[in-house]
């Protein structure tokens, strides 16, 4: 009976967490393509915005704190942060290499429509494929290959065909240099995740999803602290004030 309850408990948080991630999947690029189709430019701000909730991881690592202290032996140690250094230091890297991936993905949007965009993003799971395999030592199936030769077609037929979806007035180079780094976020989050499930294996510790969470929260506040060190390198923390007064939806207070 118990391992029924915790099956269904690890359903559900999977339905969740699906849930939520396609939520932000779905609404984070169009949130940003109309940043920068009424006026915005601030790409920093835009790469920051992708990591910047991060905070809110907090909520289901104190829910798992709580859970663990109405559970467990009372003369056990109960941490609020479990995670040890080397994964820490693994989870910090990653995280840097997220907040340049955040730069190549809003860099795109600022270039591309949508849709253009989100074909070419969704190519990853074609480089997924091939770093799982090198990483993991994931084996290619039916399933997976078929699905990235169809997404690889699609990005290829886009590419040759893209003329109509153009924003208008958009230079030729700017366009083909927002395909470009599209396609680079596309592979460095390819990357990403293999690593991920790579660090998971090579971790000394049990993985929990207290666990994950807490490497989740480290990745994301080390890639929103990269992408803070780039808006003051590119002086956008003075430029956002002028660019809400000229935001052509209106200024937000």
């Amino acid at each position: 009976m118990m391992h029924f309850v915790n099956l269904t408990k690890r359903k559900a948080l999977l339905v969740i967490n699906c849930i939520i991630l396609a939520i932000g999947n779905c609404g984070g690029p169009l949130i940003a393509r109309l940043y920068f189709i009424n006026g915005g430019n601030r790409i920093w701000f835009s790469s920051w915005l992708e990591t910047a909730g991060c905070p809110i991881i907090l909520l289901p690592i104190a829910c798992a704190y709580m859970h663990r202290s109405r559970t467990v032996d009372p003369t056990s140690e109960n941490k609020f942060f479990y995670m040890e250094r080397p994964l820490f230091l693994a989870a910090v890297v990653l995280g840097i290499i997220t907040g340049l991936d955040n730069y190549l993905y809003a860099y795109g949007l600022s270039r591309l429509p949508v849709s253009t965009a989100s074909l070419i993003i969704a190519s990853q799971l074609a480089f997924t494929a091939v770093f799982a395999f090198l990483l993991v030592k994931q084996k290619f199936t039916a399933y997976s290959i078929n699905a990235v030769f169809l997404l690889s077609i699609g990005a290829g037929l886009l590419a040759l065909h893209s003329s109509s979806d153009r924003p208008a007035n958009e230079p030729n180079r700017e366009y083909i240099l927002g395909f470009v780094m599209t396609l680079a976020a596309a592979v460095f989050y390819a990357f990403i995740m293999p690593l991920v499930e790579l660090t998971f294996k090579k971790a000394k510790q049990e993985i929990s999803y207290a666990l994950v969470m807490e490497i989740q929260l480290v990745m994301c506040f080390v890639a929103t602290v990269v992408c803070t060190v780039g808006m003051l390198a590119n002086n956008d923390f003075n430029v956002i004030r002028r660019e809400a007064r000229e935001f052509e939806l209106g200024e937000t207070k």
